[in-house]
């Protein structure tokens, strides 16, 4: 990264730089791979361009089905040109299936088909392990509205239909999967962060038995190996398709 531009924020997949407009960030993807908050760390060569190009594939996806995001352009195959925003510290996780936490935390079977998808909240603070909220728990903390968070909620059931749709097209089954939204200088709220195997976990539908086989970042949770090929594998059919 030239060093004309400042480091605005390092997190555990990104860093986030200043842009010549005030009003845009540029967003560099790194390859490392975290898990556990942060607890299990290592390194991939590769991961952080496979995640921009599938990130950067996928919002533009999004807004031609007129979801709004911060993306704005791949400035090259690791780094994005995107919309400054201030995040909102919440994690929204959509949920279609039944699998980790969920089936930890309550009597489900791992793998269940949801009657209907499952939003779960998450405060986005490692301190605190980024604890389940309640929506009285939001409102008591004034981190958004009620209606700003029902907008987030009416945004997050809206992408899963498109994501669905998309994933089941390239033979991939949605399970869950995480967004974050922010808000933009004129203070409406966009999708953020990014969409990649890192953040939705994907099932290959191409096995003829009922044997899961993971193409996201359960590969390295799970210690199950292989996981530059998952991605490479998911942006191979990303880009077959589109």
């Amino acid at each position: 990264m030239n060093n004309k531009y400042d480091l605005i924020y390092e997190g555990k997949a990104k860093k986030v730089f200043t842009h010549n407009d005030s009003d845009k960030v540029i967003i560099e993807f790194k390859d490392d791979a975290t898990a556990f908050n942060a607890l299990k760390k290592a390194k991939f060569e590769g991961k952080g361009k496979l995640n921009c190009l599938i990130s950067a594939k996928i919002f533009e996806l999004l807004i031609k089905k007129n979801i709004p995001t911060h993306f704005i352009k791949l400035k090259n195959e690791n780094t994005m040109i995107a919309k400054k925003i201030k995040i909102i510290p919440l994690e929204i996780v959509l949920r279609n299936n039944a699998y980790g936490s969920l089936c930890k935390q309550t009597t489900l079977k791992s793998g269940t088909i949801l009657a209907k998808p499952l939003i779960d909240i998450y405060l986005k603070n490692d301190e605190l392990n980024d604890p389940l909220l309640t929506k009285d728990r939001i409102e008591l903390m004034k981190i958004i509205s009620s209606k700003d968070l029902d907008l987030i909620i009416d945004l997050t059931l809206k992408i899963n239909v498109i994501l669905k749709s998309f994933f089941k097209n390239i033979k991939l089954q949605l399970v869950d999967f995480k967004l974050e939204f922010g808000y933009d200088f004129k203070k409406n709220i966009i999708l953020g962060d990014e969409i990649s195997p890192d953040n939705c976990r994907l099932w290959d539908l191409n096995q003829e038995n009922d044997k899961i086989v993971s193409l996201d970042k359960d590969r390295f949770r799970n210690d199950l190996g292989g996981l530059i090929e998952a991605y490479t594998e998911i942006n191979r059919r990303i880009n077959n398709f589109i």
